[in-house]
């Protein structure tokens, strides 16, 4: 095993080797963009390239020290720890949070309130991973949700509706039946109209999102490298509902959204949400990846409960990865680090690792 840096001549090498969107080279360009630290590295055996992934690093306030986070790269095995210990080592990290892109189990999904359930789940998209290297430990600050729905694009648009919940065919034939319109769109207007309407969403249902020159910047970069598209739903020529799509390989995304408060009698979010997968699959995308999830029997007191909800409408399947990990090297500031994390402002420290 051979650890060497990615320099920018590897560029389509390290993308095909790569699998979800955070680990791209473009993602990468975007984090850059915000003065984030990045560092892209290449596994090689007998001078082949066999693993590429890419961590930010985030100093520790008050610390001569950094966080490193990798998200959605490869599995933890042993030799993936032995090289993460190099890197830490290297950067000065007291720990490397990690949240692999591998998949531990798909759960049943409850189609209907008859509790049909569908028989279809696609057990070939469990990796045969070997088991977590004992160096990582289970983290207790998960950024990324353990927990995701992913609805098959490779399906005709009659099975996809076939295997929505009722509810939800129900609320698209509502937004069709009020002629709610929605347009894919990059200009810079229904960018405007996009942002407005992720933070009215954000102060109305009381989140911490990223600001606006995340947003601004991530859309500018992906954007670029045709990886993004805005999906505008209106009503009566207002606005209600926006959201952002990135596209890498062959997967669509649904990062980022926001929605108004007024009209919710037209159900716009239903429609673009479907519009979104039909979209995908005019693109020749094979999964549509809804970005997180609760997890089975999802408490409905749960303040993300609504989304789950939503989500789970559309008949994807629920899908468990292995978890976040991490690679301590300083113990005494790791547990000082986990100990104040219930702090608010450390909470919108970790925000920004994203």
């Amino acid at each position: 095993m051979d650890l060497r840096p990615i320099g920018n001549k590897q560029k389509s090498q390290y993308n095909k080797l790569v699998t979800h969107v955070i680990q791209s080279w473009e993602w990468g360009e975007f984090r850059k963009s915000l003065q984030v630290p990045l560092l892209r590295y290449g596994i090689y055996h007998r001078n082949k390239l066999s693993k590429a992934f890419q961590l930010t690093l985030h100093k520790i306030p008050f610390t001569n020290q950094y966080v490193g986070y990798l998200p959605k790269g490869p599995q933890p095995d042993q030799e993936f720890a032995k090289t993460l210990k190099k890197i830490g080592e290297e950067q000065n990290c007291a720990f490397i949070k990690i949240e692999p892109d591998a998949i531990a189990n798909i759960h049943p999904v409850i189609l209907s309130e008859t509790k049909d359930i569908n028989p279809e789940l696609d057990s070939s998209l469990i990796a045969q991973n070997d088991s977590v290297d004992t160096n990582f430990i289970k983290s207790p600050k998960p950024l990324f949700t353990k927990y995701n729905f992913i609805v098959d694009l490779t399906k005709s648009e009659e099975e996809l509706l076939k295997n929505m919940h009722p509810k939800t065919r129900y609320n698209i034939k509502v937004a069709q039946k009020h002629r709610v319109r929605v347009e894919e769109r990059r200009d810079d207007e229904a960018f405007e109209i996009y942002l407005k309407l992720y933070f009215e969403t954000t102060q109305r249902q009381g989140y911490h999102g990223h600001n606006k020159d995340y947003h601004r910047k991530v859309w500018q970069t992906l954007e670029n490298a045709g990886m993004a598209r805005l999906l505008i739903a209106t009503y009566n020529n207002q606005p209600l509902t926006a959201w952002m799509l990135l596209n890498f390989k062959d997967t669509l995304y649904y990062p980022y959204g926001g929605s108004s408060k007024i009209h919710p009698e037209v159900m716009a979010n239903n429609l673009v949400a479907w519009e979104a997968i039909k979209l995908g699959k005019k693109m020749g995308l094979k999964k549509f990846d809804m970005w997180g999830a609760l997890g089975p029997n999802a408490n409905p007191k749960d303040p993300w409960h609504g989304f789950h909800k939503f989500k789970q409408g559309y008949g994807g399947q629920l899908t468990e990865y292995i978890g976040t990990y991490d690679l301590v090297f300083n113990w005494p500031v790791y547990w000082l680090f986990t100990a104040i994390d219930k702090l608010t402002p450390l909470k919108i420290f970790l925000l920004k690792w994203i």
